[in-house]
């Protein structure tokens, strides 16, 4: 009995302290919780993985899951009562002595995410276990990663890698960089993709290829910029808090493209699409703004 009574307060304490590091990262505007794996390789984008085997992995290295991020914090320690029981057997098989099967993890720049082995981390954080052995699958990522980490800095570390990663590859001078930013992963490799499209359109009848650098500057003064007129011309970045004139660029696109698909009207203009965009965005221009001030304050 006694074993079992020592299980159950070292879960009661293991989830106390989950409520009081939330309490703490809400009063010092940090996060609490554990990454997502899936919602941090939907914006790295891993291009590669390699099994690596069994190693013996630091557990403060340990800050993400790959299905559990909802249930423990950041410190992997329990968030609710459902996870007692669970954790209290691997609890008292840690005290007991009793070898357990070593947890499985990805590895994404020196960090890990579980995949499978969440509790087993959690007792052993809770118990002050320094090492635990894990079945690695690394990953390939250019992007560093740390502890505490919050999506929202994840977002903007793979946006500035990507801006300076065309940098380095383009040196576009030959381009107004500090009017054209986005705020969006992805959306600088996109930039390039609507630049190549555009070259490929030039060439068509021509003898001679002309190089990207040309490309870009036609691109950016007869697609770019008749875009971006046709957002301010219409005000929609009013409408859309937080967010760039190279954002909008970005959705007028998409939304000129699918608007032109849908209507079977090839011939409608980025104009038309500007005034129709301004229109649908503008039910839902409080909730952004609220969801905006909102994330000013969010340590998410």
């Amino acid at each position: 009995m006694s074993g079992m009574a020592t299980t159950a307060e070292d879960f009661s304490k293991a989830k106390t302290r989950a409520r009081m590091q939330s309490l703490m990262a809400r009063l010092t505007w940090k996060n609490s919780d554990l990454l997502s794996f899936y919602e941090v390789t939907s914006i790295i984008k891993p291009k590669s993985e390699t099994y690596k085997g069994m190693q013996c992995i630091p557990v403060d290295r340990i800050i993400g899951s790959e299905g559990r991020y909802h249930d423990f914090s950041s410190a992997f320690y329990p968030k609710r009562e459902m996870l007692r029981n669970r954790w209290e057997s691997v609890d008292r098989a840690l005290v007991n002595d009793i070898i357990l099967p070593p947890i499985s993890v990805f590895s994404l720049g020196g960090w890990y995410f579980v995949r499978d082995g969440n509790h087993r981390v959690s007792v052993a954080k809770a118990q002050g276990v320094d090492f635990i052995d894990a079945e690695v699958v690394e990953l390939d990522s250019q992007i560093p990663l740390e502890e505490g980490m919050t999506m929202k800095t994840l977002k903007r570390r793979v946006v500035n890698y990507e801006r300076n990663q065309f940098i380095q590859q383009y040196k576009p001078s030959y381009l107004p960089m500090g009017e054209i930013v986005f705020t969006a992963p992805g959306s600088y490799p996109e930039m390039v993709n609507h630049i190549l499209v555009h070259k490929y359109y030039i060439n068509q009848g021509r003898e001679d290829e002309i190089p990207f650098e040309d490309a870009a500057v036609s691109w950016y003064k007869n697609v770019y910029r008749l875009i971006v007129d046709a957002i301010r011309a219409e005000h929609i970045l009013f409408q859309f808090p937080g967010q760039t004139e190279g954002d909008l660029y970005m959705w007028l696109v998409r939304y000129w493209d699918d608007m032109k698909r849908n209507l079977k009207n090839n011939d409608l203009s980025v104009k038309d699409a500007a005034t129709a965009m301004k229109k649908e965005s503008r039910r839902s221009m409080i909730k952004r703004y609220l969801k905006f001030i909102a994330g000013k304050f969010s340590n998410k």
